[in-house]
């Protein structure tokens, strides 16, 4: 709660029809922008790493211009093929990249225009003929004092981050002693289990679950005590899974199997939520690696099955793809074990933000949670943040603007309170955290 004091506002249509003072809509206007930049953001997903990580964390201009967003863009202007693209040195890619979409080219894309807004908020050249001054700043940064740095910028509290219990990297942190950063929160990611069963099985052996590429009984167990121990070890805010388009509930497949008779029950078990993300068309032009990504129309009708037949686990959704949002708000006002949340990947641009969040607010009032930042890079966090703040607070202040034309005012409280709710209590409400 920021230390702002409550002041109530008359409707700014009278009771006879007429004019209300303009000033009024303005100071309306300072309240809600003041609120939503200053209220502190729980982001619920992330690629992001706490310090204990190390190099897992990643941060700085060459992180910043080889992210994939970036890269998939470079190669609409440059002749270069990927195969010789990926043969440099990373410092000489983001050389290429900036070179390519920031000097030869103007930065309109949200992709580009984010690199501009952390490098202008941490007081460097965006207009700069090379990296060489960035490229000293971010050399002389401390990875502590500069994660601290970026958490005040964005006004981030907590993170969550994406945790794969197969990875080797993160299984010697999450098996060492050292304590993570109480900010920094797990989220158990399910993708290789369940999209990729054939290569976990032997990651899963390693690790002395006793599973097999037939998923039989046994394999089912074993599976459900996987979980179970990586849950106790992680203590993560949710599982969590991209699915492709083609996701369908239920499955006739491994994957189908899998959900329904380990991953939903270890939910239900430890009243712990299970995050869907659908929508993603992996490598539709491999040569480009993770830039070779792309999305596709999914059916909703599969998260209204899951919703209805288990009443008693919690699913946090997102789509991909920009004509399933309206049938989700839909869904979601049918099903209160249903939470929407977020613009993500490819949604994430200015003018899809807006037409969501308004959306939702006109179907589900303040019961949805409206953005994460799936940054990547930690400095992303300044950018993506800032952009969709601005764009979260024009669509409240009209939804407070058509409230008013309707006969009932808000005060900063309401509007302190809704801030709140969205950018934070409705993720701690909706995964028990106090």
């Amino acid at each position: 709660m920021n230390n702002l004091t409550t002041q109530q506002f008359e409707p700014m249509i009278s009771a006879d029809g007429r004019d209300g003072n303009a000033r009024k809509a303005e100071q309306l206007r300072q309240q809600v922008n003041e609120t939503i930049a200053n209220t502190p953001v729980f982001d619920l997903h992330t690629h992001l790493f706490a310090p204990e990580f190390g190099a897992l964390n990643l941060y700085g201009i060459d992180e910043l211009l080889n992210y994939h967003y970036l890269i998939a863009e470079f190669f609409r202007y440059s002749d270069l093929t990927p195969e010789d693209f990926w043969k440099l040195e990373k410092t000489r890619q983001s050389d290429l990249i900036w070179q390519t979409l920031f000097v030869e080219n103007t930065p309109l894309s949200e992709a580009t225009r984010g690199v501009v807004s952390v490098l202008n908020s941490l007081g460097l050249d965006t207009r700069a003929a090379n990296l060489r001054e960035a490229r000293e700043f971010f050399s002389a940064q401390k990875p502590a004092d500069y994660i601290e740095k970026v958490l005040k910028m964005s006004r981030v509290s907590d993170i969550v981050m994406t945790n794969d219990p197969l990875d080797e990297d993160e299984i010697a942190v999450w098996n060492g002693d050292e304590k993570i950063d109480s900010r920094f929160h797990a989220a158990l990611r399910l993708d290789r289990l369940l999209n990729g069963w054939a290569e976990a099985v032997p990651l899963m052996q390693k690790q002395n679950y006793r599973v097999s590429k037939n998923i039989d009984a046994g394999t089912i167990t074993e599976t459900r005590r996987f979980l179970d121990d990586w849950i106790a070890k992680m203590k993560p805010l949710y599982l969590g899974v991209s699915l492709p388009d083609d996701f369908l509930y239920p499955e006739d497949s491994g994957r189908g199997k899998l959900i329904k008779e380990a991953v939903l029950p270890v939910c239900r078990e430890h009243g712990i939520s299970l995050s869907l993300m659908i929508g993603v068309r992996r490598r539709i032009n491999p040569a480009l690696k993770l830039a070779g990504d792309g999305l596709g129309r999914a059916n909703v009708s599969v998260v209204s099955r899951i919703c209805q037949e288990n009443p008693d686990v919690k699913f946090l959704v997102t789509f991909l793809s920009r004509e399933n949002q309206h049938e989700l708000c839909v869904v979601a006002r049918k099903f209160s074990n249903l939470m929407p949340f977020g613009c993500w990947w490819f949604l994430n641009n200015s003018s899809i933000i807006t037409e969501i969040t308004r959306e939702r607010f006109e179907l589900l009032g303040t019961s949805f949670i409206p953005q994460h930042s799936d940054a990547r890079v930690f400095d992303q966090l300044v950018y993506k943040w800032s952009h969709s703040r601005r764009l979260i607070a024009d669509a409240l202040f009209d939804s407070y603007v058509n409230l008013l034309h309707d006969g009932r005012h808000v005060t900063r409280q309401e509007i302190e309170r809704d801030a709140e709710r969205l950018f934070s209590e409705n993720f701690r409400n909706w995964v028990g955290l106090k």
